[in-house]
C-alpha cells in the first residue's frame, strides 16, 4: 500500500510483508493500525499521531535496521525528511478510498518520473479573491521555512526532492534488478516484491539529500516551484518579475488574488520589461507571459517533419506512424474454447421451475437475508415465502390492474422495477413475480431528484421499451419527488408511469384454481438490463429465458456452486454480477444470499467480512473497492476468520488496477485464514454477461498468472513484457479461464473485426448460449455488437456462429488464461496511440500529495478537438487546499502523465469537493461530467490548459512565397479573363445653384439671406422634447458673434479647439471660426464622472493640434479648471479658454475670405482602433466636394428631413451633423447618442414622429436599441411608433459591416413597419471620411433614378482569407464567413484594390488594400500622435504598374471588389466593395493574417455567458479577453471553451484567457473595440480580471 520514498522506514511499518512481520510484535502492529484509523477518521491530530507513532516504534528501530542494510543509510539521509514525507504516506491511508487505483510500483514509478523533471517555471493563474473557493489562512501568511519541522508545506517537497534523487541520472542497478524480478513473475504481491529495492548506491545520495534539506536550498527549490512569485505583506498584487533574487531564507507564498480597492504599490522596483512595441511595462502580467513563453521556448516534442503544404489548402498535419513503433509479431490467434457444459440430469428447465421446486420442496430454506443500517439482519426470505409472494404479485399484475375494463398488462409487456439498494427482498419478489406473470422486468435506479445525472436517458429507455407501470416499495414511493397533485412527479424525459407498490397489502391472494404459466426456457425476452454507454446514452440489453438459464448453469459449473451454500453479496443486485450471482444463480441452486447494502459499506466497510465470518459463507461477491475499504478498518479484526471462504469473486477483476487491491487485501487477511487461491477475479460485460472467471482451486486449474506490461507497447496495441523505460509498466492479473460452453477470440478494435495476433491487444468477443440478445429497439447497433463475425487474415469468416463484442480489451496469455488491460469505454485514442482512462487516473492518484484529491474522485475522458482526441482530467480537490497547493499538484500531474504515458493532458480541472455528478452508487458519472465540461457547466475552481504541448497537428505555419511582380499579375489576370479590380461612383454632373460656392461658410451666408427662416437644425433632449433649434439666419447671427469675439484676439490661421456637448453651440462656433479665418478642431468634452481617462485625451488633442484657444461653455470651463481636473492633467498649461455662453451681440464687418480653396478649413481628430490619435487636414475644396457628393448620393434637398444619431466630433458623423444641412438645406433632427442611455427609444420615436425617410446611426446606437428594445416592440407599437416611413437607415462605420447586428435590428423592428431592405452600411476612414453610402433603394430599378441596387452578401472561405485570398463559397459551407457590401461608392470617388507589398493593381475578387481617389480626400495627416513618421504616402501614392499617373490615398483597410449581376440607373454593372478589416488591426500568427473580429465572433458564440470579447497578440501569444455576464463561478468554465473554439475554427492556440467584468473592454464613440488600450491595460495590470489563465 505504501509507496517507497527515501523515508523507507515507514514503508516497512505499513505492510506486514514477511520480512518486517517478524520484527514487529503483533500488538504493536495492531496499535499502529488503530492509530492509523484514528487519524483517518479525524479522532487524532497529525501531531498527536506522529508523537504516538514514534513512541511505539522507538524500541524497534535498531531491529528494523537489521532487516535491510539500505534502510540505515536511508534514515541518515533523510533524518529530517522522515516526518513530513511519512505524513504523506499516512495521509494516503487516511484517505484510502482512492486506493482501488493504488499500486506500489506505479507510485514509485511516478515519483521517479517526476524526479527526472527539472521544475519548469510555469506562470500561475491569477484569480480574483471572490472567485477563490475558500480563503485559507495559510494562503495569506507566508510560512517561515527556517523551522522545517513545523511547516508541512515547504518540507513536503524537500522530502520528495531527497527521495527522488537516486533516480536522476542513469537507471539504478538496483532498480534494474527489481524490475527484472517482477517480470520473471514473483508469486508474492507486487508490494512485497518492492521491499528490498534500492539496496546499493545510497552514500552518493547522502550529500545531495542533505543539500536538499539545507534551508537555503529548500527555499530556492520552493521558490522555483512557485514560479518565483514574491509578495509584500500587505495584499498588493504579486509581482512576478523578481526572477533572480530568490535565495532569501524567507520565501513568501504567492498571493494569487488581486483585490479591488487595494493599493497597488510595490515595495521594490520590478524589472522593467519592454513589450513588442518597445513600450516599457512593469507588471506581473507581462512577466507571467514571459514565464509562459519561457516554458514554450523549449519544444516539448521533437520538431515535426517538414513538408510543404499548398499555400491555399490548409492541411491539418496528419500524424504519420512512427517507423520504430512496436508492431505485433506473433501468429494469428486461434479461438479459445471453454470446457463443455456437463449435462446434469436434474437441472430445472427454467428458473421459474427451479423457484417452484424449492418453494414447494424446501419452503423453510433461507433464500435471502436483508440487513439494516447497523448491519443487523432484519428479514430472512425463505424459498416458501418467495414462491407464495411471487404468485400473489403475478396474479395481481395480470388480473387486478385494468384501464377502461381492459387488463393493463399483457404477457410480454415491460415493467420498470424501481427498488432502493437496501431492499433486496422486495426486488427479488418483484423480479420473480414478473417472470411468473410472463412480464419483462426492467430494473432501474431510484430517481432521487428531477435532475439526476443520466436520468433523462433512463426515461428514454423506459419510453422506447413502452413501459407504463413501475413497481416499487411503499417507503420508496413516499420518498420520490411529488408533483403538486401529490402524485409522483414526471421526471424529465420519462414517459407517464403508473406507480404500483408491490408490498403485501396491495397484492391479492390468487384463487385456488389459478396457477402461473410456467414454461420451459424459450428465446422470449426474460428481462432487460440497462447499460450506459461512453457517450452517456442508455441502452436496454435484452436477455432471453434460455440465455438466463444457460448463464446460471455455466456460473454454477465454473464456480462449483452446490445446493444450500451461503454467499455474501456486496454488489448492486439489480444488474450485472450482483444480479447474476445473488438473484438468479442462487435461486437455481437453493443458495442463501446475505445482501450487504451500499450505505452499510460506507458506515462499516468491514460489514461484509463480518458476515462471511458469522454465516461461515463459502462465497463472497465483491468489487476491489470493497476490499480496499475494509483495509481501512483493521481495528475490529481480531476475532474474524475468512477460512470458510472457498471463492472470493472480484467482479471488477477486469480493471487492471484491481490487482493492487487483491494483493493488499491478501497481505492483511492471510493471517485471518484467507487462502491466496480463493481470490477469483472475473471479467464480464452487460452484453456478453460473464466472459471468464478464475476457477476455485479444487477444480485443478493452472496457477494464476501475472504480467508486467510496457505501457508504451500497450499504447500501440501490442504486448511487450519487458520495457526499456522501467517507469511505465502496467501489472495485470489474469481473469481466469473462458466460461464453460463458450468460445472466445480477440479482434481488432477499429474497422473489420480481423483476428488479432497472439501478441496484440484487441477487443474480446464471445460466442455462447448465455449472452444477451440485442439492444432493445436498436437493430443497427445490435448487429454491430451482438452479431459480429470475426474474420481471419485471409478474409474468411472464423465460423458461422455470431460473436458478441464484450467491450473488454485484452489478450490470451500463457495457460489459456485471459488478461484484460482496459475497456472500450475508457479507451482514448490520441494521435493514433491508445490510452486507458483508468491508467491515467492511477497515475494522477500516485502524485504527491495523494490526499490532495478528495476521496480519490478523478474523472478522465477525452474530447474531440481539431480532429483528434484530447485528454481531460477532472478531480475534486480537498476542501482545505490552498491555491498554490492546487497549482503545484496540477503541474506535477501533467509531468507524471507525460512521463509515464508519453501523452500530453489537454485540460486539467479541479472542482470543489462533492461537485462532480454522481452515479447511482456514489462513483463519478463520467459521461455527465464530460457533458458539463463541453457545455461550460462544470464550474471548476482551478483550470490548467496545455494546448501548446498536446496539439501537434496544426497546419504548418505558412511560409511567405516570393511575391509575383505586379506586371505578371496584370498579365495573369488578362490571361485568366479577369478585369482589374477598380470601380468608381457616378460623375458629379452639372453644377446646381449652391454648388458654385467654393466655401461652406459662403453657403451659410447665402442661405441666411435667401431663406432666413428655413429651419436647419432641431436638437432633441432625452425626453424627446425639442431642446433647441436654429434657422439659417439664427445660425448665421450666432456664428457672427463668435467671429467678432475671436477676430480681435486671434490671428488668421490659428487653431481653435471647440469643446462642446452635441448641440447648436458646436455648429455655430464652427462657422464662427470659419468666418474669423481660424481653423476649428472639434473635441469631445471630458466626462465629469470619468475625468481621469477622458481629460488626458482632450489635453492631447489640444496640444497636438497646436490650438491657441479653447472655446467652450461655462460649465465645461469650470470642469477644465476644477480640482478633479488638476489630478488628471496640468491645468495651468491650458491655452486661453473662452466661454461662448453670453457673447455680446456684436457684428463683424469684415468676413475672412480664404485666398484659395486648397487652404485648410478644419482639422478632424480621431483615435483609431489601434489607439493612435490621428488628425487629418480638410481643405475648403474637399469640404465642399464632400457635401456635394453626399447630397447627390442621398438626394438631399431643402424639403427633406433627416434624423442623425451620431457623435458630431469626427469623420462622417461630424460632416452630417455640421456641414451637410448647411450645404444642402435639408432639416437635420439631431439626437445626441448620450441621451439614449436614459431613453433608449428616443431615436426611433423621433424617426417615427417626424416621419423621417433617411436616418443615420452608429453600431453602438443600433446595439443599444437591439438589446434595450428587443422585448418592447409591442409597447412601442402601442405608443404609435411606426418605422414604415424609413427608406434608408445607414450605419456610419469605419469597419467591416456587422451583418449579425444589422439583421437582428431589421428582424426586431420589422414589427414596427421597418422595411427589411432599409438598413444599409457606409464606409469611410481617415484618408476619406465617406467612400461608400448606400442610398434609398425602394421601388423597381427602372424607377430608381439615382438609387442603386440592394446591398449584396457573399460568403467567403475564412481559411483562404488568412492567406490574403478570396474564395467564394456557398452559404452554410464550413468555414464560411458572410460579408455584406459596404454601400455604393460616392459620386466622384474612384476605388482600386492594390497589393499591399508590391503596390500593383489586383484582379476582381482578390484581397488587397483599398485605395481611394476623389475630390474630398483629406490632404494629409496634421500629426499622428504615437507614430510621427506615419506614412506621408497614405495620401499621395501611385500604382507601381498599370495606371501610374493617378494619385491615390491608402485607406489602410483590406477588401475586394466584385462585379455583380445587378445594374445601376445608368445601366452599368454594379461593382460591390467589400471591406474585410483594418490592416493595422490584423494579427500575424503562424505566417497567416487573422482579423480579430472573426476570432471574437467564434468566442462569443461558445458560451451563453460571454457578453463581449476582444483579442490581441503580445509577444506571439494570442490573448483573449472575455466579458462574463453571469456568476463568477462560470469564469473558469470559459477557459476550455474559448481554447477549444479558437483551435477548432481558426487553428490557433490561445496563450492567455482573461475573464473580466462586463464593460471592461473599451469601446470608442463609433462602437469599435479599442483593442490596443485593452492590451495596455492588461499589461499594466489595470483590468482587475476575475481570472487569468495562462495556457501552457
Amino acid at each position: 500500500m505504501a509507496e517507497r520514498t527515501s523515508s523507507g522506514l515507514l514503508t516497512m511499518m505499513l505492510e506486514p510483508t514477511p520480512a518486517v512481520a517478524m520484527t514487529l510484535p503483533a500488538e504493536v502492529r495492531e496499535k499502529l493500525a488503530e492509530l492509523e484509523l484514528e487519524l483517518s477518521e479525524g479522532d487524532i491530530t497529525q501531531k498527536g499521531y506522529e508523537k504516538k507513532r514514534s513512541k511505539l516504534l522507538a524500541p524497534y528501530i535498531p531491529q528494523i535496521q537489521g532487516v535491510d542494510p539500505s534502510i540505515d543509510n536511508r534514515i541518515q539521509a533523510s533524518s529530517q525528511a522522515v516526518l513530513p514525507s511519512s505524513k504523506q504516506n499516512r495521509s494516503r491511508a487516511a484517505n484510502a478510498r482512492d486506493e482501488r487505483f493504488r499500486s506500489d510500483i506505479h507510485t514509485e514509478a511516478v515519483q521517479a518520473a517526476l524526479a527526472k523533471y527539472k521544475e519548469r517555471k510555469m506562470p500561475m493563474p491569477s484569480k480574483r479573491r471572490s472567485v477563490l473557493v475558500q480563503s485559507s489562512v495559510e494562503a495569506c501568511t507566508p510560512p517561515d521555512t527556517s523551522s522545517a519541522s513545523e511547516d508541512e508545506g515547504s518540507l513536503r517537497w524537500q522530502g520528495r526532492l531527497a527521495s527522488s534523487t537516486p533516480y536522476q541520472g542513469h537507471s539504478h542497478p538496483a532498480v534494474e534488478h527489481w524490475f527484472n524480478r517482477v517480470i520473471q513473475g514473483s508469486s508474492t504481491s507486487s508490494s512485497a516484491s518492492s521491499t528490498s529495492s534500492h539496496t546499493g548506491g545510497r552514500s552518493a545520495t547522502n550529500s545531495s539529500a542533505h543539500q536538499a534539506l539545507n534551508a537555503n536550498a529548500a527555499a530556492t527549490a520552493l521558490a522555483d516551484l512557485m514560479a518565483h512569485t514574491q509578495l509584500d505583506n500587505h495584499l498588493a498584487p504579486p509581482d512576478v518579475t523578481g526572477l533572480s533574487e530568490c535565495s532569501s531564507h524567507h520565501v513568501e507564498r504567492p498571493q494569487v488574488a488581486s483585490m479591488r480597492g487595494v493599493s497597488r504599490s510595490h515595495n521594490h522596483q520590478p524589472n522593467v520589461m519592454e513589450t513588442a512595441d518597445g513600450v516599457p511595462v512593469s507588471s506581473r502580467v507581462s512577466s507571467k507571459i514571459q514565464q509562459l513563453l519561457n516554458t514554450l521556448k523549449r519544444p516539448k516534442r521533437p520538431p515535426l517533419r517538414e513538408f510543404f503544404v499548398d499555400d491555399f489548402e490548409e492541411l491539418l498535419d496528419v500524424q504519420q506512424p512512427d517507423p520504430n513503433q512496436p508492431r505485433p509479431e506473433g501468429q494469428q490467434m486461434s479461438p479459445l474454447e471453454g470446457e463443455p457444459l456437463r449435462g446434469i440430469t436434474n437441472w430445472p428447465v427454467s428458473l421459474p421451475v427451479a423457484l417452484r421446486r424449492w418453494g414447494t420442496t424446501h419452503p423453510k430454506s433461507p433464500c435471502l437475508t436483508a440487513l439494516d443500517n447497523a448491519g443487523k439482519p432484519i428479514y430472512t426470505l425463505t424459498y416458501g415465502k418467495l414462491w407464495t409472494r411471487c404468485q400473489k404479485l403475478a396474479y395481481t399484475l395480470l388480473n387486478k390492474l385494468s384501464s377502461r375494463n381492459e387488463p393493463l398488462l399483457m404477457p410480454g409487456d415491460r415493467v420498470a422495477l424501481v427498488f432502493p439498494n437496501n431492499d433486496p427482498v422486495m426486488f427479488m419478489v418483484a423480479f420473480y413475480g414478473c417472470l411468473l406473470a410472463e412480464l419483462v422486468p426492467v430494473p432501474i435506479e431510484v430517481p432521487l431528484t428531477r435532475k439526476d445525472a443520466g436520468s433523462q436517458q433512463i426515461g428514454f429507455l423506459l419510453g422506447s421499451c413502452g413501459v407504463t407501470l413501475a413497481l416499487t416499495t411503499d417507503a420508496c414511493q413516499k420518498g420520490l419527488p411529488k408533483a403538486q397533485t401529490g402524485e409522483v412527479a414526471t421526471f424529465k424525459g420519462w414517459p407517464r408511469l403508473l406507480w404500483f407498490v408491490a408490498d403485501g397489502k396491495h397484492v391479492a391472494k390468487p384463487p385456488k384454481d389459478w396457477q402461473p404459466a410456467i414454461r420451459e426456457a424459450s428465446n422470449d425476452i426474460a428481462y432487460i438490463e440497462y447499460k450506459t454507454s461512453k457517450e452517456g446514452s442508455t441502452m436496454g440489453i435484452t436477455v432471453s429465458h434460455s440465455a438466463m438459464l444457460a448463464h446460471c448453469q455455466a456460473l454454477t459449473e465454473a464456480c462449483g456452486y452446490t445446493e444450500g451454500e451461503t454467499m455474501t453479496n456486496v454488489l448492486d443486485f439489480k444488474r450485472e454480477a450482483g444480479l447474476w450471482h445473488g438473484v438468479l444463480t442462487s435461486v437455481m441452486n437453493r443458495m442463501h444470499v446475505i445482501s450487504i447494502p451500499y450505505f452499510l459499506m460506507k458506515v462499516n466497510p468491514l460489514s461484509w467480512i463480518q458476515k462471511v465470518h458469522t454465516y461461515k459463507a463459502r462465497v463472497a461477491v465483491v468489487k476491489s473497492r470493497d476490499m480496499h475499504w475494509s483495509l481501512l478498518a483493521q481495528r475490529d479484526q481480531r476475532d474474524i476468520s475468512l477460512s470458510s471462504l472457498r471463492m472470493l469473486i472480484v467482479a471488477d477483476g477486469a480493471n487492471p488496477w484491481s490487482i493492487s487491491s487483491c494483493d493488499a487485501f491478501l497481505n492483511v487477511f492471510q493471517a485471518r485464514g484467507l487462502r491466496p487461491e480463493v481470490i477469483c477475479p472475473c471479467a464480464s460485460s452487460s452484453e456478453a454477461m460473464t466472459v471468464a472467471i478464475r476457477r476455485p482451486p479444487e477444480t485443478g486449474v493452472p496457477p494464476p498468472g501475472k504480467a508486467v506490461l510496457s505501457m508504451g507497447g500497450l499504447s500501440h496495441g501490442v504486448i511487450r513484457v519487458d520495457s526499456e523505460e522501467k517507469l511505465s509498466v502496467l501489472t495485470v492479473q489474469d481473469v481466469g479461464q473462458v466460461m464453460p460452453g463458450a468460445v472466445i477470440c480477440v479482434v481488432r478494435v477499429e474497422g473489420t473485426p480481423y483476428l488479432c495476433q497472439t501478441d496484440e491487444v484487441g477487443e474480446i468477443c464471445v460466442s455462447s448460449r448465455n449472452s444477451g440478445l440485442a439492444y432493445y429497439g436498436l437493430p443497427g447497433m445490435t448487429k454491430n455488437i451482438f452479431e459480429a463475425i470475426p474474420v481471419k487474415a485471409s478474409g474468411a469468416p472464423l465460423s458461422d456462429r455470431p460473436f458478441t463484442r464484450t467491450s473488454l480489451l485484452g489478450f490470451v496469455g500463457p495457460d489459456n488464461l485471459l488478461f484484460v488491460v482496459g475497456k472500450m469505454d475508457g479507451l482514448m485514442v490520441v494521435s493514433g496511440r491508445r490510452h486507458n482512462a483508468d491508467d491515467v487516473v492511477a497515475t494522477a492518484l500516485a502524485v504527491e500529495p495523494m490526499k490532495f484529491v478528495y476521496r480519490g474522485r478523478i474523472a478522465v475522458f477525452s474530447v474531440s478537438v481539431l480532429h483528434d482526441e484530447r485528454i481531460v482530467v477532472v478531480a475534486e480537490q480537498r476542501p482545505d487546499a490552498s491555491e498554490e497547493d492546487s497549482f503545484q499538484w496540477m503541474s506535477r500531474v501533467l509531468q507524471a502523465i507525460d512521463s509515464i504515458h508519453q501523452v500530453g493532458v489537454y485540460c486539467l480541472a479541479l472542482v470543489p469537493a462533492n461537485m462532480l455528478p454522481k452515479a447511482p452508487l456514489g462513483g463519478i458519472h463520467i459521461s455527465e461530467t464530460k457533458q458539463r465540461f463541453l457545455e461550460g457547466a462544470l464550474h471548476p475552481c482551478n483550470v490548467l490548459m496545455c494546448p501548446h504541448t498536446c496539439v501537434t497537428n496544426l497546419p504548418k505555419p505558412r511560409q511567405k512565397q516570393p511575391e509575383v511582380g505586379p506586371a505578371s499579375m496584370i498579365v495573369g489576370n488578362l490571361v485568366a479573363g479577369k478585369r482589374i479590380a477598380q470601380a468608381c461612383g457616378r460623375d458629379l454632373g452639372q453644377v446646381e445653384d449652391n454648388d458654385q460656392f467654393l466655401y461652406i461658410q459662403d453657403v451659410l451666408q447665402w442661405r441666411a439671406q435667401a431663406t432666413p427662416d428655413h429651419p436647419l437644425f432641431l436638437v432633441l433632449n432625452s425626453k424627446g422634447a425639442v431642446a433647441s433649434t436654429a434657422s439659417c439666419l439664427q445660425l448665421h447671427k450666432r456664428a457672427e458673434r463668435v467671429a467678432a469675439a475671436l477676430m480681435g484676439r486671434l490671428n488668421t490661421g490659428d487653431h481653435v479647439a471647440l469643446v462642446y456637448p452635441p448641440g447648436i453651440d458646436l455648429i455655430s462656433t464652427f462657422y464662427g471660426c470659419l468666418y474669423a479665418g481660424c481653423v476649428p478642431v472639434t473635441v469631445r468634452p471630458p466626462h465629469p464622472q470619468n475625468l481621469a481617462t477622458t481629460l488626458p485625451t482632450v489635453k492631447m488633442i489640444v496640444e497636438v493640434s497646436k490650438s491657441v484657444c479653447i472655446l467652450t461653455t461655462q460649465a465645461i470651463m469650470k470642469l477644465l479648471k476644477s480640482k478633479d481636473a488638476a489630478a488628471a492633467v496640468d491645468i495651468k498649461s491650458w491655452p486661453t479658454v473662452l466661454d461662448t455662453d453670453d457673447l455680446p451681440r456684436k457684428k463683424n464687418n469684415q468676413m475672412y475670405k480664404p485666398p484659395t480653396p486648397e487652404m485648410l478649413a478644419y482639422l478632424d481628430f480621431s483615435v483609431s482602433t489601434t489607439g493612435i490619435l490621428a488628425g487629418v487636414k480638410m481643405s475648403h475644396s474637399a469640404t465642399s466636394a464632400l457635401c456635394r457628393s453626399i447630397k447627390l448620393q442621398c438626394e438631399l434637398y431643402p424639403s427633406r428631413q433627416i434624423a442623425i444619431c451620431l457623435d458630431p466630433y469626427c469623420g462622417l458623423g461630424f460632416a452630417l451633423w455640421c456641414l451637410c444641412s448647411v450645404y444642402s438645406g435639408h432639416q437635420s433632427i439631431l439626437v445626441p447618442p448620450l441621451e439614449l442611455e436614459s431613453n433608449v427609444s428616443l431615436w426611433l420615436t423621433a424617426v417615427s414622429q417626424y416621419k423621417v425617410r433617411i436616418t443615420f446611426c452608429s453600431y453602438s446606437v443600433m446595439e443599444m436599441c437591439t438589446k434595450g428594445l428587443g422585448t418592447q416592440t409591442e409597447a412601442l407599437r402601442l405608443r404609435n411608433v411606426n418605422l414604415s416611413c424609413v427608406r434608408t437607415c445607414m450605419v456610419v462605420a469605419e469597419e467591416r459591416p456587422r451583418i449579425a447586428l444589422t439583421q437582428s435590428f431589421s428582424k426586431i423592428f420589422k414589427d414596427l413597419g421597418l422595411s427589411p431592405r432599409a438598413v444599409s452600411t457606409t464606409f469611410g476612414c481617415r484618408v476619406n471620411v465617406a467612400i461608400c453610402l448606400q442610398p434609398n433603394r425602394l421601388g423597381k430599378l427602372a424607377e430608381q433614378g439615382t438609387a442603386g441596387p440592394d446591398p449584396t452578401t457573399v460568403y467567403v472561405d475564412m481559411r483562404a482569407l488568412r492567406h490574403d485570398r478570396v474564395r467564394l463559397v456557398e452559404k452554410g459551407s464550413p468555414h464560411s464567413l458572410p460579408l455584406m457590401e459596404s454601400g455604393k461608392i460616392l459620386p466622384g470617388v474612384k476605388v482600386i484594390i492594390a497589393n499591399t507589398e508590391t503596390k500593383g493593381p489586383l484582379g476582381d475578387s482578390h484581397l488587397g488594400e483599398i485605395w481611394v481617389s476623389g475630390p474630398h480626400n483629406a490632404t494629409g495627416y496634421y500629426t499622428v500622435y504615437g507614430e510621427e513618421a506615419l506614412h506621408t504616402d497614405h495620401f499621395n501614392t501611385k500604382l507601381s504598374f498599370g495606371d501610374t499617373q493617378t494619385v491615390w490615398a491608402r485607406t489602410g483597410y483590406l477588401g475586394f471588389l466584385r462585379r455583380t449581376e445587378l445594374t445601376d440607373a445608368s445601366g452599368e454593372r454594379h461593382d460591390a466593395l467589400y471591406v474585410v478589416g483594418s490592416l493595422d488591426e490584423t494579427l500575424e500568427l503562424r505566417g497567416m493574417r487573422y482579423h480579430p473580429i472573426d476570432i471574437e465572433t467564434s468566442v462569443i458564440r461558445s458560451h451563453k455567458s460571454i457578453a463581449e470579447c476582444a483579442v490581441f497578440t503580445w509577444t506571439n501569444l494570442l490573448v483573449v479577453v472575455v466579458e462574463l455576464e453571469g456568476s463568477e463561478q462560470e469564469a473558469l468554465d470559459l477557459v476550455a471553451l474559448v481554447t477549444n473554439v479558437v483551435l477548432e475554427e481558426h487553428y490557433l492556440i490561445v496563450g492567455v484567457v482573461v475573464v473580466v467584468d462586463p464593460g471592461v473592454i473599451p469601446i470608442n464613440s463609433r462602437g469599435e473595440k479599442q483593442r490596443m488600450h485593452l492590451r495596455d491595460g492588461f499589461l499594466a495590470d489595470q483590468l482587475d480580471p476575475i481570472y487569468v489563465a495562462y495556457n501552457m
